[in-house]
């Protein structure tokens, strides 16, 4: 079997505001692969990275993944970041899938089979709101329709965002939403990189009382030797990664044990390849795996098969049920029951793409939102 093309779709969908971007790797075989790239609001750089690897793919074997992985990742001579690793990451997805196709079986089965019977997720409440009542109103919806966790962010202003209101905000949120939905119902709670240290450390310290199930992204992302002093001055569950790209990027976190929760995005950390090897590194630290999947259904349908047969598991981003994204561009999706993802039994991801219908959906440029402090300055979404 041979690679005959690689072709990316940037697909708009107008229900959400936003892009997805797919990658279909095609064979001789007529078995083909559909992977996703998770850098999102950047998709045409991906798409760039894409055009350089396509020459390099075509008449190479497909099931050769870690060959092709270090041969993209390393061959450029510069070693691949964000951009060429959301690229190697819907590629290595891809691949995956025309292997599981190509043998006939789900990809939980080459991972070494299923560990569980299904995977715990959790939602996305109503956002970054200071109101208090829209969120708990939320997370009893969700708690409603079975979901066994409640998740929302840093609120802000609307498009200010000041730590002292923000942080006063949220412990006054997690008071209500505990007292809501009660002690049988996950916290997750996500920063989104926005504090810093004394802040961060401020609020984590508040929250202890509500027992989250994790606290995401505290801190940001570019030095994590930040997370030493933080985890050595709150009990609370750490969780980060979601912006890291490889391995070498979650070496410092997860050999010093700094995180309770590795947010691997398998769209932007180099697919179920470098997922793997995470993991079990994760593993020999008692870290697991809590992935970042606010992405589309074949993120979705990675994540879950990565879930199935790993250990280490902890719970699956899942911002809303799989079929109610892009259900003409993706027809068949994992299945959801009362809060978790059920294994599919079809081969390699489990899942169709429409390419007729991603067709009619093209790109369209867009910016994400951009957050600003009282005195005009700049701080992150």
């Amino acid at each position: 079997m041979k690679i005959t093309n690689v072709e990316p779709y940037g697909v708009w969908d107008e229900q959400r505001g936003r892009n997805f971007l797919f990658v279909v790797v095609d064979t001789d075989e007529g078995i083909s692969g559909v992977g996703e790239s998770g850098l999102t609001g950047r998709e045409l750089a991906v798409m760039g990275a894409i055009e350089h690897f396509k020459p390099l793919l075509v008449g190479q074997d497909p099931a050769c993944i870690e060959h092709l992985w270090q041969f993209l990742f390393r061959g450029g001579f510069f070693p691949a970041e964000r951009v060429l690793g959301s690229a190697i990451s819907a590629i290595d997805i891809a691949l995956w899938d025309i292997k599981g196709k190509a043998l006939g079986v789900p990809i939980y089965e080459l991972l070494g089979g299923r560990v569980r019977d299904r995977v715990v997720c959790y939602p996305h409440n109503v956002g970054h709101s200071m109101d208090v009542g829209s969120l708990v109103e939320s997370c009893l919806k969700t708690k409603e329709e079975g979901w066994k966790f409640v998740r929302w962010g840093l609120p802000q202003d609307g498009q200010l965002l000041e730590p002292r209101p923000s942080v006063l905000a949220s412990i006054e949120q997690f008071r209500a939403v505990r007292e809501a939905v009660g002690d049988e119902i996950e916290i997750c709670f996500d920063v989104h990189t926005r504090l810093d240290l004394p802040d961060a450390l401020w609020l984590c310290r508040e929250v202890e009382q509500f027992h989250p199930f994790f606290v995401e992204d505290p801190l940001r992302s570019e030095n994590p030797d930040s997370f030493k002093t933080l985890r050595g001055r709150t009990g609370v569950p750490l969780a980060a990664g979601e912006q890291f790209s490889s391995k070498w990027e979650f070496r410092q976190l997860i050999e010093e044990e700094w995180i309770d929760y590795a947010r691997i995005d398998l769209c932007i950390a180099g697919g179920f390849t470098e997922a793997r090897k995470i993991a079990g590194w994760c593993e020999t630290h008692y870290i697991k795996l809590a992935v970042h999947n606010p992405l589309g259904p074949v993120s979705t349908a990675a994540c879950l098969q990565l879930n199935l047969a790993t250990s280490n598991f902890g719970v699956q981003e899942q911002p809303r049920r799989p079929d109610e994204t892009l259900s003409d561009v993706v027809p068949v999706q994992p299945a959801w029951r009362d809060g978790y993802l059920l294994p599919p039994t079809a081969p390699g991801l489990g899942i169709e793409f429409d390419r007729e219908a991603a067709r009619k959906h093209p790109f369209r440029m867009t910016e994400l939102h951009h957050l600003r402090r009282l005195d005009g300055s700049f701080t992150n979404w």
